[in-house]
């Protein structure tokens, strides 16, 4: 009388082993396909946006500030009014967002306030950005009376909405740090604090570096908060401080779009363009500084 086949005889294994081949290649399979397909939607967009913006480009295009005439426009109104906003930006979120996820994960007690806390953070990071906008208009302009259409109002609008991914990037930055490292070197002698600051905090500090990197690259796009606090008015000058009146990148094109005249079509094509490699150019130089303090254990 013949034996039932196993489960595990040399047929059924090789059949398991199959499949499972199978599934990992159909696996595979999607995945290039979901990178040749946002590859392509990126080079669409960069050839529509060169083949329409490369007539935009003139000898004062990027020297020249907004103006009534076409011919006449630039972005460097623009432009440097992105750069003053966004390291007002940086200048607040990315300490305070810092040392918030270093209290939090490091020293803070378990209990119902920072548990409340913790949740209202992860809350923040999915608000929209207009509400973020709201805030800064009844906080910065309406109660501290702060300058309306200028780089310190945008950059501290932008803060409030980037610092709550850099505080959960933080954590989890930090929380992926072995313990054993905090062990041995509250075992040689360390206080918490240089365990802190001496061991973890620059193991961590790659992990951080990305989680900024997100929250800048989102807030060098947004266009609807500075709305909501005036940097849509027309500035025909560059701006030579923080609290003068300054316009950035995203807000520019918006405004150029919404133009009657067709002139400026490629106007906006060519300012994308620009945006597009001042956020390149942004995203590269944190990226080398993530790489450049990167350590391995």
């Amino acid at each position: 009388m013949n034996k039932p086949q196993s489960r595990w005889s040399s047929e059924a294994m090789t059949r398991r082993v199959k499949r499972r081949y199978a599934a990992e290649r159909r696996f595979k399979a999607l995945g290039l396909a979901a990178v040749l397909i946002s590859l392509a939607f990126l080079a669409f967009l960069l050839i529509t946006m060169t083949v329409r913006g490369a007539g935009g480009f003139s000898e004062t295009f990027l020297t020249a500030s907004d103006a009534t005439d076409p011919a006449m426009v630039g972005v460097w109104g623009a432009l440097k009014g992105s750069f003053l906003t966004i390291m007002v930006t940086m200048a607040l979120a990315f300490p305070i967002g810092v040392l918030a996820a270093v209290y939090l994960e490091e020293f803070a007690k378990r209990n119902r306030w920072n548990d409340f806390i913790e949740v209202s953070i992860n809350n923040l990071a999915a608000v929209p950005s207009i509400i973020f906008g709201l805030l800064g208009l009844a906080v910065f302009l309406n109660v501290m009376q702060l300058p309306r259409s200028a780089a310190l109002v945008g950059g501290l609008t932008l803060a409030l909405m980037t610092m709550p991914v850099i505080v959960i990037a933080g954590r989890n930055a930090i929380k992926a740090v072995p313990p054993s490292i905090r062990d041995a070197a509250l075992g040689v002698g360390a206080s918490k604090m240089q365990v802190v600051f001496h061991h973890v905090l620059p193991l961590a500090l790659p992990g951080i570096l990305t989680g900024t990197i997100i929250g800048m690259a989102r807030a060098l796009g947004e266009t609807a908060p500075l709305l909501m606090i005036g940097m849509r008015a027309f500035i025909a000058t560059p701006p030579g401080s923080v609290v003068d009146p300054a316009t950035v990148l995203p807000v520019q094109i918006f405004l150029w779009s919404d133009e009657v005249d067709r002139a400026f079509v490629e106007k906006t094509s060519a300012a994308i363009i620009v945006l597009l490699l001042f956020m390149l150019l942004m995203n590269g130089l944190a990226i080398y500084l993530r790489n450049r303090f990167e350590r391995r254990w």
